[in-house]
């Protein structure tokens, strides 16, 4: 089971990531029509998604023990979504060793580490830069 949970977000991160090229290869972000952004389905998708992003930042906060990481977590999961979320269950699931210990993944507490998120900031404000570029030429 342990190695399954590993490879389903391990998918899960590649499978953003490859998304998210492909995605930004054929139309800046800021690129979308307005006929998208304004679309009821769009809409109703979209808040869908950021109430899950929340709630799984919940679960992060909680975890976190130190305020900073648990800031910039969730500015990184409000911005990066899935492949954030990806990425923090792939960390947590490769400290353990055994299934057995898998209850560790979700009730552990952990000193907060800034690194990772910051580089996370980092990356995510100069992705949506280059989306921006149309809007600013």
């Amino acid at each position: 089971m342990l190695w399954f949970l590993r490879a389903l977000f391990i998918g899960i991160f590649l499978a953003m990531s490859s998304l998210i090229v492909w995605a930004s290869s054929e139309q800046p972000i800021f690129g979308i029509p307005r006929g998208v952004f304004t679309n009821p389905w769009f809409i109703a998708t979209l808040f869908d998604a950021y109430f899950a992003f929340i709630t799984f930042y919940v679960w992060v906060a909680w975890k976190e023990r130190s305020t900073g990481a648990r800031m910039l977590w969730l500015l990184v999961v409000l911005m990066w979504g899935n492949f954030a979320m990806a990425i923090y269950m792939v960390i947590e699931l490769f400290r353990i060793d055994h299934i057995d210990r898998l209850r560790e993944v979700f009730t552990v507490r952990r000193e907060g580490k800034i690194a990772l998120p910051i580089a996370f900031i980092i990356l995510g404000v100069a992705a949506y830069l280059l989306g921006a570029g149309p809007l600013l030429a």
